[in-house]
């Protein structure tokens, strides 16, 4: 029986790889490039999110019009994000129509025009957006944690960049910064869905043949700094994200992590949601996450609480931190190992979600990881591993980052203070 997963490598150093789906009758199919905010310069910062806005813009012989009629007109989506390690372009599409998909996909990402007006116009869009962000207290909070964790470094530069930056930078500068990152070295293409492997190669051999190819852009290792960022500003809500130091996707203890997050803030059964919220009634919303990175990670909390509450919260919530290093029951593991297998199992369903998956696993490991190899490594995490990955997170130099009426809340200073007491 023929694997439903195959990869081919193309003469370019394109990577092309696809999961036939039988039972599906449609197909995703995207590029993604191993490029994003980290690969900036200070002085381009917010390039890779204005580039990945003007891929829809236009091409050599195609408008933004047109780009969206065509999808549109069988029915299909196309889309894109940028993040810090990566820029994906993708779309949805019934089964008979993927070759216009990878037609268009190619198409913008080798022959994209960066028409003047258009560049003008899409910068008055993004100056719109990133004031929108400013506005938005339980978003903006995420880049102050963010540039404070990662002080001074690519790492730690917002992903929509600021206005100063947006208003000056140049068509040269988004030209360039294609030309330089979107590489076929740089790239993985993958599709998922009812699809063939041989016929997906030979159109992404036809239509991204135009691809530069240039040395592998320099990457700054991520160094996480820790410290605190305040500001006091008149809202309804105090915002408090506290954070610490974690791992990245390979290492050793990324599984333990994984379910230490879900444990203590992953859902309403979690720790932090049960005495934070429903015991105490200091918020109306409470979650940890883990933001794994290639070469280093992120272990956040964040709560949004009220001004009188504000000043309870930190205190309380450290207390579950310190309760978290010394035990984890077995019922809590089975639930978290529940909820983080169903997610991934769920996943699978998905053809969008398939195609991500299997690209990223190529740009992150190298190789494709079976799901049963997955669900092996969360089956074998013990109560103790979590109990020492705690430990090891919660032990080193926090980041707080805190906005809206804070004047309770406790400073940084403190805060180390009772993490180590």
């Amino acid at each position: 029986m023929t694997d439903p997963i195959q990869q081919t490598r193309l003469p370019s150093g394109l990577t092309v790889v696809t999961e036939r789906m039988d039972r599906v009758e449609t197909v995703s199919f995207g590029a993604y490039v191993a490029t994003g905010t980290r690969n900036e310069l200070p002085e381009e910062n917010g390039v890779s999110h204005f580039l990945e806005h003007m891929a829809f813009k236009g091409t050599a012989t195609r408008s933004a019009a047109r780009i969206a009629e065509e999808i549109e007109n069988v029915g299909g989506h196309i889309n894109a994000y940028t993040a810090r390690e990566q820029t994906a372009y993708y779309v949805k599409l019934l089964k008979d129509d993927l070759p216009l998909g990878i037609d268009i996909i190619g198409d913008i990402l080798t022959h994209s025009a960066f028409a003047p007006e258009e560049v003008e116009r899409e910068r008055g869009v993004i100056l719109q957006e990133i004031g929108q962000a400013n506005d938005t207290p339980d978003d903006i909070i995420f880049d102050h944690f963010q540039e404070t964790a990662f002080s001074g470094q690519p790492m730690g530069l917002p992903t929509l960049g600021t206005e100063s930056l947006i208003r000056d930078m140049s068509r040269d500068t988004l030209m360039s910064y294609m030309k330089t990152h979107y590489t076929p070295q740089n790239m993985v293409v993958a599709a998922a869905g009812n699809l063939h492997h041989n016929a997906v190669v030979d159109m992404v051999a036809r239509h991204f043949e135009d691809l530069p190819s240039v040395p592998m852009p320099h990457r700054t290792p991520g160094r996480y700094t820790g410290g605190e960022f305040r500001r006091e500003k008149d809202l309804d809500q105090a915002h408090i994200l506290l954070g610490f130091p974690s791992v990245g996707f390979g290492d050793p203890d990324y599984y333990a992590v994984l379910l230490l997050s879900t444990v203590l803030g992953g859902g309403m059964s979690s720790r932090l949601f049960q005495e934070i919220r429903e015991k105490r009634g200091l918020v109306y919303s409470v979650y940890s996450f883990a933001s794994p990175f290639l070469d280093t990670g992120l272990f956040g909390i964040y709560a949004g609480t009220g001004e009188k509450e504000a000043e309870e919260l930190l205190p309380v919530t450290l207390a579950e931190l310190q309760k978290i290093q010394e035990r984890v029951g077995d019922e809590e593991l089975s639930r978290a190992r529940a909820q983080l297998k169903s997610s991934l199992l769920m996943s699978l369903e998905s053809t969008g979600s398939r195609c991500e998956q299997i690209a990223r696993q190529l740009q992150i490991f190298g190789r494709l990881i079976p799901i049963e190899e997955t669900v092996q490594k969360i089956n074998a995490v013990t109560p103790q591993d979590i109990c020492r990955a705690a430990t090891r997170v919660f032990r080193s130099q926090p980041t707080l980052a805190t906005l809206g009426p804070i004047g309770g809340v406790m400073s940084l200073h403190s805060l180390q203070q009772q993490l180590a007491a």
